[in-house]
């Protein structure tokens, strides 16, 4: 289930503020040993560490991470390529993949939605 697959939908991101590793892999489909790796790769990747050093990503970091998987598995870039992507002027004009990223937001919201009415 954590291989990378370009069809299958990734999980909608549950409201909750904080994610432990164990869950941002399962919500990204990306091993736990992967996301430590991206870390040291992505700076702008920095969750909140706890007791005992636990990582505790939040709701952009998750985000984010869905963006990197994204830029390696499905467009084809290295990791050089996808650090310079997603730290480059690049990044914040890139249209298509905040209008993906808010496509995602507005489904999440709506599910949201479908819940609190029940």
């Amino acid at each position: 289930m954590l291989e990378p697959s370009h069809n299958d939908e990734l999980p909608p991101i549950p409201g909750k503020r904080y994610f432990t590793i164990g869950e941002v892999s399962e919500l990204c489909c990306v091993k736990p040993h992967v996301l430590r790796y991206w870390e040291q790769e992505f700076p702008q990747l920095a969750p909140v560490k706890r007791r005992g050093n636990r990582r505790y990503y939040q709701h952009q970091d998750v985000l984010m991470i869905r963006q990197i998987r994204s830029l390696l598995y499905e467009q084809g870039y290295t990791i050089g390529g996808a650090r310079q992507r997603m730290s480059g002027e690049e990044a914040k004009g890139d249209s298509a993949q905040s209008k993906l990223l808010i496509k995602q937001l507005i489904g999440e919201l709506e599910d949201l939605l479908k819940d609190l009415k029940r």
